[in-house]
């Protein structure tokens, strides 16, 4: 049966608030591989009380409404469905323990036709309940693979940000832990996708795939040591295309260009495959 559009853009996403600690700051920079050196101090900073900073792509975990998408009133295909966007404006620097309030809305929902599924559309704010403040606003794009030719429009839907023609100007390399996507979940995405292997088959898949957004965390990691000094208030702005999944145990490599008024331009790579998993992407980081 066809999804509804509309029911999609109207779906009922409550406030949701959401207290967290130190710990759980650690367990989300653990899921990104931080303190696989344990004398490296850009990467203790995100994982040690001691001089604790929180990750500025933690706002992905933070006032998450959960795997609504799974619920059958949605009417999609849940299993067939894959990260395709992901973006972050960031405000005011995440603290490393608090509450926030997410508030999540859909902004649209797209046919691309039966063969190439749908792309749903979505926005969540996080706003410090003490203060009222906006820390930051996220926009993800979700790829519906099972779900088109439902009769909707095709769009519009922002172009992908280009990247130059030349050898990059940085590159970085981090490896991922085989067991990465079992923690990673422990910071609020429990999509099966991730950890069960006979879901993972069913959606197409030889064995359960890292989270998009465990890439997306991993990749900031390199942004932040190639061109913010691994100061995490340098970053302002991050937007990226997830191309194809990363299976955890392989290697991320990123690589970026730098370019006028504070922005960059970046993709990344797994080594082994040598296949790119984020391409398009474009970050923006204080002069």
């Amino acid at each position: 049966m066809p999804i509804d559009p509309k029911t999609l853009l109207q779906w009922p996403f409550a406030d949701l608030e959401h207290t967290y600690t130190e710990r759980d700051t650690m367990l989300y920079a653990l899921g990104l591989g931080c303190g696989a050196d344990p004398m490296d101090e850009s990467q203790l900073q995100f994982v040690y009380e001691g001089r604790l900073r929180a990750l500025p792509s933690m706002a992905v975990v933070l006032g998450y409404p959960g795997f609504w998408i799974s619920d059958p009133g949605t009417g999609v295909d849940w299993k067939k469905v894959l990260h395709g966007e992901q973006g972050i404006t960031i405000f005011k620097p995440l603290p490393t323990a608090g509450t926030v309030i997410g508030r999540t809305r859909v902004t649209g929902v797209f046919d691309k036709g039966k063969d190439k599924g749908a792309v749903l559309v979505s926005e969540r704010d996080v706003i410090d309940k003490a203060s009222g403040d906006l820390l930051c606003r996220l926009t993800s794009t979700t790829m519906m693979r099972g779900d088109g030719g439902f009769g909707g429009p095709s769009g519009p839907l922002p172009a992908p940000h280009a990247l130059p023609d030349r050898a990059p100007d940085k590159t970085a390399s981090i490896a991922t832990l085989p067991q990465a996507a079992l923690i990673y979940r422990l910071s609020g995405d429990y999509n099966p996708l991730h950890a069960d292997p006979a879901v993972a088959r069913s959606g197409g898949f030889d064995k359960p795939i890292l989270h998009g957004l465990c890439t997306f965390g991993v990749v900031c990691r390199a942004l932040l040591d190639m061109v913010c000094g691994s100061d995490p208030s340098g970053l302002r702005a991050m937007q990226v295309r997830f191309s194809s999944p990363v299976y955890p145990g392989e290697t991320i490599v990123t690589e970026l260009w730098k370019e006028p008024g504070g922005i960059v331009s970046f993709r990344a790579k797994v080594k082994e495959r040598d296949l790119v998993v984020i391409n398009n992407g474009r970050a923006e980081v204080a002069a």
